[in-house]
Protein backbone atom coordinates (compact mmCIF):
# COMPACT_ATOMS: atom_id res chain seq x y z
CA UNK A 1 0.00 0.00 0.00
CA UNK A 2 3.16 2.57 0.34
CA UNK A 3 2.85 5.39 -2.17
CA UNK A 4 -0.44 4.12 -3.45
CA UNK A 5 -1.37 6.57 -6.35
CA UNK A 6 -3.66 6.44 -8.80
CA UNK A 7 -1.34 5.32 -11.24
CA UNK A 8 -1.53 1.90 -9.16
CA UNK A 9 -5.52 1.41 -9.84
CA UNK A 10 -6.26 -1.78 -11.46
CA UNK A 11 -7.61 -1.55 -14.85
CA UNK A 12 -11.56 -1.80 -14.28
CA UNK A 13 -12.50 -2.05 -17.78
CA UNK A 14 -15.88 -3.29 -18.10
CA UNK A 15 -16.92 -2.31 -14.47
CA UNK A 16 -19.54 0.36 -13.56
CA UNK A 17 -19.45 3.02 -10.81
CA UNK A 18 -21.72 5.04 -9.04
CA UNK A 19 -20.02 8.41 -7.52
CA UNK A 20 -22.25 10.53 -5.74
CA UNK A 21 -21.29 14.43 -5.65
CA UNK A 22 -19.24 13.96 -8.96
CA UNK A 23 -19.61 17.47 -9.99
CA UNK A 24 -16.70 18.94 -7.98
CA UNK A 25 -14.15 18.26 -5.44
CA UNK A 26 -13.32 14.73 -4.18
CA UNK A 27 -15.73 13.22 -6.68
CA UNK A 28 -15.04 14.85 -9.61
CA UNK A 29 -11.01 13.72 -8.91
CA UNK A 30 -12.09 10.34 -8.03
CA UNK A 31 -14.92 10.36 -11.41
CA UNK A 32 -12.11 11.28 -13.64
CA UNK A 33 -9.67 8.63 -12.37
CA UNK A 34 -11.93 5.49 -12.51
CA UNK A 35 -12.89 6.64 -15.99
CA UNK A 36 -9.12 6.90 -16.88
CA UNK A 37 -8.39 3.33 -15.67
CA UNK A 38 -11.11 2.01 -17.99
CA UNK A 39 -14.55 2.53 -15.79
CA UNK A 40 -17.86 3.31 -16.81
CA UNK A 41 -18.75 5.89 -14.38
CA UNK A 42 -22.50 7.47 -13.17
CA UNK A 43 -21.91 11.16 -11.76
CA UNK A 44 -24.66 11.46 -9.17
CA UNK A 45 -25.23 14.88 -9.01
CA UNK A 46 -27.77 17.46 -7.79
CA UNK A 47 -26.36 20.19 -9.82
CA UNK A 48 -26.40 18.83 -13.36
CA UNK A 49 -24.92 21.96 -14.99
CA UNK A 50 -21.75 21.71 -13.05
CA UNK A 51 -21.87 17.95 -12.87
CA UNK A 52 -22.04 17.78 -17.17
CA UNK A 53 -19.21 20.29 -17.15
CA UNK A 54 -16.97 17.81 -15.56
CA UNK A 55 -18.44 14.90 -17.74
CA UNK A 56 -17.51 16.81 -20.82
CA UNK A 57 -13.78 16.84 -19.73
CA UNK A 58 -13.85 12.95 -18.82
CA UNK A 59 -15.51 11.92 -22.10
CA UNK A 60 -17.65 9.09 -22.98
CA UNK A 61 -17.13 6.98 -20.42
CA UNK A 62 -19.12 9.36 -17.97
CA UNK A 63 -22.53 9.81 -17.38
CA UNK A 64 -24.63 12.13 -15.33
CA UNK A 65 -27.42 11.58 -13.68
CA UNK A 66 -29.73 13.51 -11.21
CA UNK A 67 -29.73 12.90 -7.24
CA UNK A 68 -30.50 14.74 -4.26
CA UNK A 69 -29.86 13.13 -1.30
CA UNK A 70 -31.61 15.63 0.30
CA UNK A 71 -35.21 14.35 -1.22
CA UNK A 72 -35.85 10.52 -0.67
CA UNK A 73 -38.64 11.00 -3.55
CA UNK A 74 -34.93 11.62 -5.68
CA UNK A 75 -33.26 8.99 -4.31
CA UNK A 76 -35.80 6.89 -5.23
CA UNK A 77 -36.39 7.73 -8.86
CA UNK A 78 -31.97 7.58 -9.71
CA UNK A 79 -32.38 4.22 -7.79
CA UNK A 80 -34.86 2.86 -10.52
CA UNK A 81 -32.79 4.43 -13.15
CA UNK A 82 -29.88 2.59 -12.72
CA UNK A 83 -28.75 -0.69 -14.35
CA UNK A 84 -26.05 -3.23 -12.36
CA UNK A 85 -23.55 -1.33 -10.84
CA UNK A 86 -19.95 -2.69 -9.39
CA UNK A 87 -19.24 -0.12 -7.06
CA UNK A 88 -20.90 2.80 -5.22
CA UNK A 89 -19.23 5.41 -3.92
CA UNK A 90 -21.10 7.57 -0.63
CA UNK A 91 -18.80 10.77 -1.77
CA UNK A 92 -21.39 14.01 -1.83
CA UNK A 93 -21.75 15.82 1.47
CA UNK A 94 -22.71 18.82 3.25
CA UNK A 95 -20.54 20.35 6.08
CA UNK A 96 -21.41 22.86 9.21
CA UNK A 97 -23.98 24.36 7.46
CA UNK A 98 -26.41 26.36 9.31
CA UNK A 99 -29.98 24.64 10.74
CA UNK A 100 -31.59 23.60 7.69
CA UNK A 101 -33.84 20.61 6.39
CA UNK A 102 -34.04 17.96 3.49
CA UNK A 103 -37.46 17.40 1.80
CA UNK A 104 -38.96 14.50 4.20
CA UNK A 105 -37.67 17.10 7.51
CA UNK A 106 -34.42 15.64 8.70
CA UNK A 107 -31.29 17.96 9.67
CA UNK A 108 -29.50 18.95 6.44
CA UNK A 109 -26.21 17.40 7.16
CA UNK A 110 -27.31 13.44 8.93
CA UNK A 111 -29.99 13.76 5.93
CA UNK A 112 -27.69 14.64 3.28
CA UNK A 113 -24.71 12.76 4.28
CA UNK A 114 -25.97 9.61 6.23
CA UNK A 115 -29.78 9.00 5.59
CA UNK A 116 -29.75 9.87 1.63
CA UNK A 117 -26.74 7.17 1.27
CA UNK A 118 -28.06 4.82 3.59
CA UNK A 119 -31.79 4.99 1.52
CA UNK A 120 -29.10 4.87 -1.87
CA UNK A 121 -27.44 1.87 -0.77
CA UNK A 122 -29.95 -0.09 0.33
CA UNK A 123 -32.31 0.95 -2.83
CA UNK A 124 -29.49 -0.20 -4.90
CA UNK A 125 -27.71 -3.15 -2.84
CA UNK A 126 -29.37 -6.08 -4.98
CA UNK A 127 -28.02 -4.15 -8.06
CA UNK A 128 -24.53 -3.49 -6.78
CA UNK A 129 -21.98 -6.21 -7.31
CA UNK A 130 -19.11 -5.87 -5.62
CA UNK A 131 -18.43 -3.35 -2.96
CA UNK A 132 -20.09 0.21 -1.40
CA UNK A 133 -17.32 2.37 -0.26
CA UNK A 134 -18.68 5.58 2.32
CA UNK A 135 -16.56 8.48 3.21
CA UNK A 136 -15.88 9.93 6.45
CA UNK A 137 -13.81 12.34 7.84
CA UNK A 138 -11.71 12.95 11.07
CA UNK A 139 -14.91 15.11 12.26
CA UNK A 140 -15.84 11.57 13.34
CA UNK A 141 -14.02 11.97 16.43
CA UNK A 142 -16.43 14.62 17.66
CA UNK A 143 -19.37 13.08 17.00
CA UNK A 144 -22.13 11.82 18.91
CA UNK A 145 -24.67 10.01 17.64
CA UNK A 146 -28.25 10.95 19.66
CA UNK A 147 -30.73 8.60 19.08
CA UNK A 148 -33.69 10.41 20.80
CA UNK A 149 -32.80 13.47 18.88
CA UNK A 150 -31.00 12.76 15.80
CA UNK A 151 -32.41 15.75 13.83
CA UNK A 152 -32.01 18.50 16.06
CA UNK A 153 -35.49 18.73 16.92
CA UNK A 154 -34.94 19.30 20.65
CA UNK A 155 -31.61 20.27 20.80
CA UNK A 156 -29.96 23.99 20.48
CA UNK A 157 -28.09 23.17 17.31
CA UNK A 158 -24.56 23.18 16.46
CA UNK A 159 -23.22 23.04 13.08
CA UNK A 160 -19.95 21.48 13.85
CA UNK A 161 -21.61 18.60 15.85
CA UNK A 162 -24.11 18.12 13.65
CA UNK A 163 -21.55 17.82 11.23
CA UNK A 164 -19.11 15.47 13.36
CA UNK A 165 -22.73 13.10 14.05
CA UNK A 166 -23.57 13.15 10.62
CA UNK A 167 -19.88 11.76 9.56
CA UNK A 168 -19.73 9.52 12.46
CA UNK A 169 -23.13 8.18 11.04
CA UNK A 170 -21.35 7.87 8.00
CA UNK A 171 -18.74 5.05 9.25
CA UNK A 172 -20.91 3.24 11.84
CA UNK A 173 -23.10 2.79 8.88
CA UNK A 174 -20.43 0.82 6.69
CA UNK A 175 -19.31 -1.30 9.48
CA UNK A 176 -22.59 -2.36 10.55
CA UNK A 177 -22.97 -3.24 6.33
CA UNK A 178 -20.10 -5.06 6.38
CA UNK A 179 -20.99 -7.01 9.59
CA UNK A 180 -24.63 -7.72 7.67
CA UNK A 181 -23.17 -8.80 4.81
CA UNK A 182 -20.74 -11.69 6.41
CA UNK A 183 -23.67 -12.25 8.40
CA UNK A 184 -25.36 -13.47 5.02
CA UNK A 185 -22.65 -15.05 3.25
CA UNK A 186 -22.13 -12.37 0.76
CA UNK A 187 -19.55 -11.53 -0.88
CA UNK A 188 -19.86 -7.86 -1.41
CA UNK A 189 -17.80 -5.58 1.10
CA UNK A 190 -18.54 -2.06 2.32
CA UNK A 191 -15.67 -0.30 2.92
CA UNK A 192 -15.26 3.57 4.47
CA UNK A 193 -12.58 6.04 3.79
CA UNK A 194 -11.59 9.60 4.90
CA UNK A 195 -9.83 12.45 2.99
CA UNK A 196 -7.24 14.07 5.49
CA UNK A 197 -7.36 17.28 5.58
CA UNK A 198 -7.95 18.18 1.43
CA UNK A 199 -8.74 21.90 -0.28
CA UNK A 200 -11.76 21.06 -1.87
CA UNK A 201 -15.22 23.28 -2.10
CA UNK A 202 -16.84 21.59 0.41
CA UNK A 203 -15.27 24.32 2.70
CA UNK A 204 -16.40 27.26 0.82
CA UNK A 205 -19.56 26.38 1.74
CA UNK A 206 -20.40 26.93 5.33
CA UNK A 207 -21.75 30.22 5.29
CA UNK A 208 -19.48 31.19 8.24
CA UNK A 209 -16.25 32.87 9.54
CA UNK A 210 -14.94 28.90 8.63
CA UNK A 211 -15.20 29.95 4.95
CA UNK A 212 -12.95 32.85 5.32
CA UNK A 213 -10.11 31.29 7.51
CA UNK A 214 -9.91 27.99 5.26
CA UNK A 215 -7.90 29.13 2.56
CA UNK A 216 -5.01 30.22 5.13
CA UNK A 217 -5.45 26.64 6.41
CA UNK A 218 -5.52 25.34 2.95
CA UNK A 219 -2.49 26.72 2.22
CA UNK A 220 -0.61 25.26 5.53
CA UNK A 221 -1.69 22.03 6.13
CA UNK A 222 -4.32 20.68 3.32
CA UNK A 223 -3.30 18.54 0.57
CA UNK A 224 -4.76 18.44 -2.88
CA UNK A 225 -8.06 17.01 -3.71
CA UNK A 226 -6.27 14.38 -6.02
CA UNK A 227 -4.19 13.17 -2.50
CA UNK A 228 -7.88 13.56 -0.74
CA UNK A 229 -9.24 11.24 -3.24
CA UNK A 230 -7.04 8.93 -2.92
CA UNK A 231 -8.37 6.63 0.05
CA UNK A 232 -11.60 6.35 -1.62
CA UNK A 233 -9.94 5.36 -4.81
CA UNK A 234 -8.13 2.75 -2.95
CA UNK A 235 -10.96 1.33 -1.10
CA UNK A 236 -13.05 0.99 -4.23
CA UNK A 237 -10.64 -0.47 -6.22
CA UNK A 238 -7.59 -2.16 -4.48
CA UNK A 239 -6.90 -5.53 -4.30
CA UNK A 240 -7.00 -7.13 -0.55
CA UNK A 241 -8.62 -3.97 1.12
CA UNK A 242 -10.27 -5.22 4.29
CA UNK A 243 -13.88 -5.22 4.77
CA UNK A 244 -15.40 -3.14 6.91
CA UNK A 245 -11.74 -1.16 6.71
CA UNK A 246 -11.41 2.68 7.15
CA UNK A 247 -9.29 4.14 4.97
CA UNK A 248 -7.34 7.48 5.02
CA UNK A 249 -4.11 8.95 4.37
CA UNK A 250 -0.74 7.72 6.08
CA UNK A 251 1.08 11.02 7.40
CA UNK A 252 0.66 13.68 10.12
CA UNK A 253 -1.71 12.24 11.88
CA UNK A 254 -4.31 11.12 9.01
CA UNK A 255 -4.36 14.92 7.59
CA UNK A 256 -1.49 14.38 4.70
CA UNK A 257 -0.72 11.32 2.59
CA UNK A 258 -0.75 7.87 0.61
CA UNK A 259 -3.95 5.57 1.43
CA UNK A 260 -3.35 3.43 4.74
CA UNK A 261 -5.73 1.82 7.07
CA UNK A 262 -6.63 4.41 9.53
CA UNK A 263 -7.41 4.41 13.03
CA UNK A 264 -11.10 5.81 14.29
CA UNK A 265 -13.08 6.92 17.35
CA UNK A 266 -14.68 3.75 20.41
CA UNK A 267 -18.13 5.18 19.38
CA UNK A 268 -17.44 4.11 16.14
CA UNK A 269 -17.38 0.80 17.10
CA UNK A 270 -20.12 0.49 19.31
CA UNK A 271 -22.15 -2.31 17.55
CA UNK A 272 -24.83 -1.41 19.86
CA UNK A 273 -25.21 1.58 18.73
CA UNK A 274 -24.52 0.90 15.40
CA UNK A 275 -27.80 -1.42 15.67
CA UNK A 276 -29.64 1.13 17.04
CA UNK A 277 -28.37 3.95 13.74
CA UNK A 278 -29.24 1.39 11.83
CA UNK A 279 -32.89 0.05 13.02
CA UNK A 280 -33.39 4.19 13.25
CA UNK A 281 -32.27 4.82 9.63
CA UNK A 282 -34.66 2.27 7.86
CA UNK A 283 -37.33 3.83 10.53
CA UNK A 284 -36.71 7.24 8.68
CA UNK A 285 -36.34 6.64 5.28
CA UNK A 286 -38.52 3.81 4.88
CA UNK A 287 -36.07 1.65 3.54
CA UNK A 288 -35.08 -1.90 4.49
CA UNK A 289 -32.33 -4.04 3.56
CA UNK A 290 -33.17 -7.49 1.78
CA UNK A 291 -30.03 -9.38 2.14
CA UNK A 292 -30.80 -12.40 0.67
Amino acid sequence: MSDWDIADIPDQSGRTFIVTGANSGLGAVTARALAGAGAQVVMACRDEVKARAVADTIGERAQVRRLDLADLDSVREFAESVGPTDVLINNAGVMALPLRRTAQGFEMQVGTNHLGHFALAGLLLDKISDRIVTVSSGAHLIGRIDLTDLNWEHRRYARWKAYGQAKLANLMFARELQRRLSAHGSSKISVAAHPGYAATDLQFHTESLISVIMPLGNRILAQSAEMGALPSLYAATADGVEPGGFYGPDRLGGLRGHPALSSSSAASKDEVSSRRLWDLSEQLTKVTYHFG
